[in-house]
């Protein structure tokens, strides 16, 4: 699925105020790292992740590394943030990121 442009449009406006819930590291995408991950896209639906480090290359892999895995899509990436999202099959309202700020009609 990819996202058009007004989708992504109102996803980056919702997204802006969020703030990064999960971190990865030197170490990568790890097991519990990806299990945080998981959890916070099934419960949020749009996350923020930072990737640290200062190598670009590797960064924008470990972004390929994190999409594939999560099945999520890149909605865009700014510096060390990456604002993801992956619709939820039951979103919870009090959770989900975009049922609480007027988001996606489902």
């Amino acid at each position: 699925m990819s996202l058009d442009k007004d989708t992504r449009k109102l996803l980056r406006r919702i997204g802006h105020a969020l703030t990064p819930v999960v971190t990865l590291g030197d170490k990568g995408l790890s097991e519990g790292v990806a299990a945080e991950l998981e959890r916070a896209l099934a419960d949020h639906e749009l996350v923020k992740i930072r990737i640290a480090g200062s190598d670009r290359e590797r960064r924008q892999a470990l972004v390929r590394e994190v999409l594939s895995a999560t099945g999520a899509e890149q909605v865009q990436a700014i510096g060390h943030v990456v604002l993801l999202y992956r619709k939820a099959e039951k979103p919870d309202p009090r959770l989900s990121n975009l049922l609480r700020n007027g988001g996606l009609r489902r």
